[in-house]
């Protein structure tokens, strides 16, 4: 894991403040509470002093979690539709909002009149999305905040994204620019991208941390589908798409509403099932 903006020194060593370190205050596992064996114990995260329970990192979405891209993506997808004879509807949604280029591309490609290849649709969506992205892109209500406050608390965190390098490396280098993300992890780093559980494993092993100690921030029904086969729990703050209730995730209206105490409770919660057990569904999955 590269140390990034205090997060860890030059011998690797995770620096935290308030965490769950040995006397001098030194996390020994990279993002978690270790033993001796170097493995993370609590299935629940760490505990600070005050008792909030702290996710050995915290992995973000970008499109419609941490920027409001999502209006941006559907607006340049009905252009590129357009220009092959396809009018995007309502129904088009679940092969656009959260999808991979890729994906969104080879349903164009299906549903188009021109003829025109996969590949090159792929192309002219990214070039056209790249162009507004870098024209701006506004962060979502609150996000400004919360990354801010993990950063003050000394909880690492890292962009985990189904957009292609270029995209991502635009909206980091633009909205999201001097955030102190750890890493980002685009659609280009992993064979397969969301909604499989590639992208979600490779960010908590960059962390070295196992999967369920960290917790994913998604807003999208593929991007959750994704975290949670990773077996990260998962904080929802949907957007374009609503996004089904089920174990393991926790809902939240807005960015505004979440805190580092939030993000614990979608590990406290993952950790205690309703009486049925782990996958009854009972408990309630809502910050309100």
């Amino acid at each position: 894991m590269r140390p990034v903006a205090g997060f860890g020194d030059r011998d690797g060593v995770v620096r935290t403040v308030g965490g769950c370190g040995d006397r001098d205050g030194v996390v020994r596992t990279v993002g978690g509470c270790g033993d001796r064996d170097g493995v993370v114990r609590p299935a629940g995260g760490c505990g600070d002093r005050d008792g909030v329970v702290r996710p050995a990192a915290v992995l973000f979405d970008m499109d419609g979690t941490l920027v409001d891209t999502e209006g941006l993506w559907w607006e340049v997808t009905a252009e590129v539709a357009g220009s092959l004879g396809h009018r995007l509807t309502d129904a088009d949604a679940p092969e656009v909002v959260g999808r991979a280029v890729e994906d969104t591309a080879a349903h164009l490609s299906r549903v188009q009149s021109t003829g025109t290849p996969a590949a090159a649709i792929a192309g002219a969506l990214t070039g056209a999305f790249h162009r507004r992205i870098r024209a701006g892109a506004p962060l979502r209500p609150g996000a400004r905040a919360l990354l801010t406050s993990l950063e003050r608390h000394g909880v690492p965190f890292a962009l985990v994204s189904a957009s292609p390098r270029i995209i991502v490396d635009a909206v980091a280098g633009g909205a999201l620019a001097e955030v102190p993300f750890v890493f980002t992890l685009s659609a280009d780093d992993t064979v397969r991208t969301k909604p499989h559980p590639d992208p979600y494993r490779a960010a908590a092993e960059r962390f070295g941390a196992a999967p369920g100690e960290c917790v994913a921030v998604e807003d999208s029904p593929d991007g959750t589908a994704s975290a949670q086969a990773a077996g990260c729990p998962v904080l929802v703050v949907p957007s374009l798409l609503p996004v089904p209730e089920a174990p393991g995730r926790l809902f939240a209206p807005s960015l505004a509403e979440v805190d580092l105490a939030v993000l614990g409770r979608c590990l406290t919660a993952r950790a205690q099932p309703g009486p049925g057990g782990p996958d009854d569904g009972t408990a309630r999955s809502s910050i309100a």
